[in-house]
């Protein structure tokens, strides 16, 4: 039996992560995931650029049922310490908006640089191979890898959630964690696009395409201010990514598609200044052209400005700032960027996600019920809940 000091199951940000500050401290270390390739969730982010962190990162950018878990690991592991990293390899990045840092090139240049990096600290990599038949032992762990029996002290579970099956995310990191007697937070898909009933979306099909800057709120007074987009099944764009976190089913989202302006006075005001000008036209002002016609004909905005009540501009005003919507559904796991939910912090110890009930089993990355918003939060928290597992193990 090969005997290891530690085996990371999971081959993604965290797990290589913890694997690498493992074996800096000398520890013997097995990384083995199913995939044939690693980081394949890295190499798809930012569009193939990598949103690898973002500069504003807090405590309050992320969901968990403890919202004061992820604290200790996100001092201890800082943006510029990632930032310090990358520039050791000489990888140039730029930030996009709100703190966003992307890579200059390729996400594959951050995959690249966690692999020379488990390298020079002596981590094997083993792919495409599969661990199974996990058992607790006086000593620390034992499981079959590809077949083969591996022996260690310490068991990091770095495998991620459901989101994206298609690159094989699976519930295997809730299985073993219930197997060894951890609690589970019930799981949803998070950051997804919404989706509308059929009549909804016949109704907006003039719109489908048309993408404008937003601010959208849920009714847990969640808010959020960036781009959507109207797509053939619902809403997408950064905003409703964010807002999909909070949502739940058989609520409504409202959104303000002239954020900062109050649009009845917005019409009253060219009702005065412009009153020859059509209504569409004076919407179009601030609204893309196409969903400025759409305004106007559902809200029957035939004439001039100048010909319009009170009553009518009230009625297109809460169409721009107050278009309240429910939503049906979610595009689901398939498209979710990340996994809501999880193993339940309660369970683990904030500085070394280590699971309480059972000594040398950690629990890092998205298998746990931490989830940051929109914009290189949940690379952060795998960064760093990485590394304070590498440090214990």
């Amino acid at each position: 039996m090969d005997k290891v000091d530690v085996v990371v199951i999971g081959a993604g940000a965290a797990g290589m992560m913890c694997a690498i500050e493992a074996g800096k401290r000398g520890r013997t270390v097995l990384v083995v995931d199913h995939a044939h390739v690693a980081g394949e969730k890295i190499r798809i982010s930012g569009g193939g650029r990598c949103n690898f962190t973002n500069t504003r990162t807090a405590p309050e950018a992320f969901l968990s049922k403890n919202p004061r878990f992820a604290i200790s690991a996100l001092r201890r592991y800082r943006p510029q310490d990632f930032i310090a990293l990358m520039g050791r390899h000489n990888i140039a990045w730029h930030e996009k908006t709100l703190g966003q840092l992307f890579c200059d090139d390729s996400a594959r240049q951050i995959i690249d640089m966690l692999l020379n990096e488990m390298r020079r600290a002596g981590v094997t990599l083993r792919l495409g191979v599969k661990a199974e038949a996990i058992e607790k032992t006086a000593d620390g762990f034992t499981l079959s890898v590809g077949g083969a029996p591996v022996a260690c002290a310490s068991l990091v579970i770095a495998t991620g959630g459901k989101s994206i099956p298609k690159m094989g995310a699976t519930g295997f990191g809730y299985d073993i964690a219930t197997r060894f007697g951890l609690k589970v937070v019930e799981t949803r898909p998070a950051l997804v696009p919404l989706t509308f009933e059929i009549g909804l979306l016949e109704r907006l099909s003039a719109v489908t395409g048309v993408a404008v800057d937003v601010r959208v709120s849920a009714e847990n007074r969640a808010r959020f201010e960036e781009a959507m987009l109207f797509t053939h099944r619902g809403l997408s764009g950064p905003a409703v990514l964010q807002i999909s976190s909070y949502w739940r089913e058989g609520q409504a989202i409202t959104v303000d598609m002239a954020p900062g302006l109050d649009f009845f006075d917005v019409l009253r005001r060219h009702r005065t200044e412009t009153a020859r000008l059509p209504l569409q036209g004076v919407l179009a002002q601030y609204l893309p052209r196409r969903l400025a016609q759409h305004i106007a004909d559902t809200e029957g905005a035939a004439g001039n400005v100048a010909d319009a009540g009170d009553k009518l501009l009230r009625r297109i005003a809460d169409a721009v700032n107050r278009w309240t919507v429910k939503p049906v559904g979610s595009e689901g796991y398939r498209t979710a960027e990340v996994t809501l939910g999880g193993v339940d912090t309660d369970d683990l110890d904030q500085r070394t996600l280590m699971a309480k009930a059972a000594p040398g089993l950690h629990f890092i990355g998205e298998v746990v019920d931490v989830t940051g918003w929109l914009g290189g939060y949940n690379f952060q928290w795998a960064w760093a809940s990485g590394w304070c597992a590498g440090q214990a193990v």
